[in-house]
């Protein structure tokens, strides 16, 4: 006969549950307060409303002090009840069907005794058995107690406090000591005033360099603007919402397939990263004679991106748990950082591991490894034109079947009624979404397209209004065909999309979707873009598009803070989303402004002050935060107005979309 033989925890665990009976029974308002804070039966359980979430401060708030060395907290914790299990009815997407209500208890007491607990309470009120009904889930359990900072946590806000003591510094200084326009390089790097006039700094489209293709701002900027409301919708899916089951019917709607078919801003930067990269690098190879830094170009590249990264790592790991807290978890699991964030660093998270360190950076990594390969379509390029630019585009051609090869050979699928079985929506991801080639088609576009500009630059064609219009049409069609093409097959009760259909639509709107951004550039750049030109070009795009890369790395911080203080339920609509979403940017913006002035300005500017040779042709090849979209990047020893006026367009750094 086996024995359970009680712990000290259990012990504990047990004196304080009696000290919580005893003082239900005499109305102690503490006790009161661990059974009032509990969650009920969710009300419209029918329509999707799963959780209740009860009362989290009031569970979290309680202290009872018993002695002197100890007193009893609240412990706030869910219970999950699976509904559908109950009746017979056994599938792993059921899963999300299961009821789950708040409970509190003594921290003492551990998940396991909690169960015996309910069991024995649910026996004794109503005489029935409590075998398989449900239980605690340890994980969702929350204390509300303050843990010492470990050693990586408080080198983080030291080294955020340097930052901001030499911020303050540099600014004082700029504003008091040096009055003259020639001060110190390392008094520019941190001075706040001058890195937000560079910001901030408009300058009108019809006075900027003829080399400035000013519609990349607004197309650009929209793109950032389409990711951050698309990853509304991302977390949308985790939050306690009234109406629930609305998400399953929200695939139906029109207005769905704009966000569902977001993952095309992927595809639009990738084709402005190929564009930028040749118009820039190839009129430096002409000016140094064919002459190409690669190293050096890498080691930028590598700089400019890099330092703000290996932060946002650091502070989704250790600062962003310090100012969440609340009954729902975070969206991603950052804790897998600790084992692979090298991984992040080296720009390889997108291949061999099942988790990735920030999940959203997955597009640094595809766009650095095509960046590694540039120099030898650049160079190609230079010596041997249009003959290197047709072995390109059947390089792009041959990668799109390869894309299409996968889909009908491992029939893998990103249609939603399809991935029903996480692990198969898990391995199509890595397939079809994350993988380096499938994101080549656009990139190589882009690529085959800036070279055209380059090659064509000075020339003005002429063409007749039909062809203009026929190019519009043409256009605008393969843009709305590629968003809203798939809208009949979203309907449950229509049939999916078969293997062959989906691999023709991934692959041909992978090569559509760039064509149309290539008529839109040129079109602007020719003068027939007209009110789209207009609306585009416009100089207020600028100080976003110079603040996007910052907006890009944090804007998953500002919604996973949002998402884990939430207190109570949601309610599921495209007009809350739109609510929710201007919000969110606007924070975003903020904080975006804020890291950019006290972190990522002078990291990447001090440290390209650190390299040799920084007017070398390799530095025009780098995307960078404050380096001009087709001009020379700013040399930090240039007087402050030269500057600024260099600076009237933003950073050619390509912008990472979709999750």
């Amino acid at each position: 006969m086996r024995w359970d033989i009680p712990s000290q925890q259990d012990l504990l665990c047990l004196a304080d549950m009696a000290q919580w009976t005893n003082g239900i029974s005499s109305g102690s308002y503490w006790a009161l307060k661990m059974i009032d804070s509990w969650g009920s039966i969710p009300s419209g359980y029918l329509v999707g409303n799963v959780v209740d979430l009860g009362n989290y401060d009031e569970c979290v708030g309680i202290r009872k002090l018993i002695s002197s060395s100890h007193n009893i907290k609240g412990k706030y914790c869910f219970l999950e009840l699976p509904i559908a299990q109950r009746f017979g009815v056994d599938n792993e997407m059921l899963k999300y069907t299961n009821m789950k209500i708040a409970t509190c208890f003594p921290a003492s007491c551990s998940a396991k005794t909690m169960d015996k607990f309910l069991g024995q309470m649910l026996k004794r009120y109503t005489n029935m058995e409590a075998t398989g009904l449900g239980s605690v889930d340890e994980s969702s359990c929350r204390i509300d107690e303050s843990k010492a900072f470990d050693g990586l946590t408080i080198s983080i806000i030291v080294l955020l406090s340097v930052f901001c003591v030499l911020m303050v510094s540099a600014t004082l200084a700029d504003y008091f000591i040096f009055t003259d326009k020639n001060f110190p390089s390392l008094v520019k790097v941190f001075s706040a005033r001058f890195n937000s006039r560079t910001l901030f700094c408009v300058v009108d489209s019809s006075k900027s360099s003829p080399n400035v293709i000013n519609c990349l701002e607004g197309i650009r900027c929209l793109s950032l603007v389409w990711v951050v409301y698309g990853h509304e919708y991302v977390f949308a899916v985790k939050k306690p919402n009234l109406n629930q089951s609305q998400l399953f019917w929200w695939f139906e709607y029109t207005y769905s397939s704009f966000i569902l078919q977001g993952t095309f801003t992927v595809d639009t930067f990738f084709f402005l990263s190929g564009l930028l990269l040749v118009l820039v690098t190839l009129r430096s190879m002409e000016k140094n004679k064919g002459k190409l830094n690669v190293p050096m170009m890498y080691l930028y590249r590598y700089i400019c991106l890099t330092p703000v990264l290996a932060l946002a790592i650091l502070m989704y790991m250790k600062i962003l748990p310090l100012l969440g807290n609340g009954p729902t978890s975070s969206f991603f699991n950052y804790s897998v950082c600790e084992r692979i964030w090298y991984r992040t660093l080296s720009y390889t998270q997108n291949y061999g591991v099942t988790d990735i360190c920030l999940p959203h950076t997955w597009y640094l990594a595809v766009d650095m490894q095509l960046y590694l390969l540039s120099p030898l379509f650049l160079i190609a390029l230079y010596k041997w034109g249009r003959k290197a630019a047709g072995g390109i585009f059947v390089l792009m051609l041959m990668l799109s079947a390869c894309l299409f090869a996968t889909m009908m050979i491992g029939k893998y699928s990103l249609q939603f009624k399809l991935n029903m079985n996480i692990m198969l929506a898990a391995e199509s991801m890595k397939k079809l979404y994350l993988a380096t080639h499938t994101h080549a088609a656009p990139w190589l576009i882009g690529f085959l397209f800036g070279y055209f500009l380059h090659s064509s630059r000075g020339k003005s064609f002429q063409l007749n209004r039909l062809v203009i219009w026929l190019a519009w049409i043409l256009s605008l069609g393969m843009i709305f065909t590629s968003l809203f093409s798939k809208y009949s097959t979203a309907q449950w009760r229509a049939p999916a999309m078969s293997t062959l259909e989906e691999s023709f639509y991934y692959t041909l709107t992978r090569v559509a979707w760039p064509l149309a951004l290539c008529w839109i550039v040129f079109a602007c750049l020719q003068g027939y873009g007209g009110m789209a030109n207009s609306f585009l070009s416009s100089p207020l795009w600028q100080p976003l598009s110079r603040l996007s890369y910052s907006v890009y790395i944090w804007h998953i911080f500002l919604l996973e803070v949002h998402h884990m203080l939430l207190r109570s339920h949601t309610y599921f609509s495209d007009y809350q989303m739109m609510l929710n979403f201007w919000s969110d940017f606007g924070f975003t913006l903020f904080m975006s402004y804020v890291m950019y002035i006290v972190i990522e300005a002078p990291l990447v500017g001090g440290l390209t002050l650190l390299l040799p040779n920084r007017r070398s042709s390799a530095r025009v090849t780098v995307t960078k935060t404050q380096e001009n979209v087709n001009e020379l990047p700013l040399d930090l020893n240039k007087s402050r107005e030269t500057s600024a006026t260099e600076q009237n367009n933003p950073t050619s750094k390509e912008l990472p979309p979709q999750i």
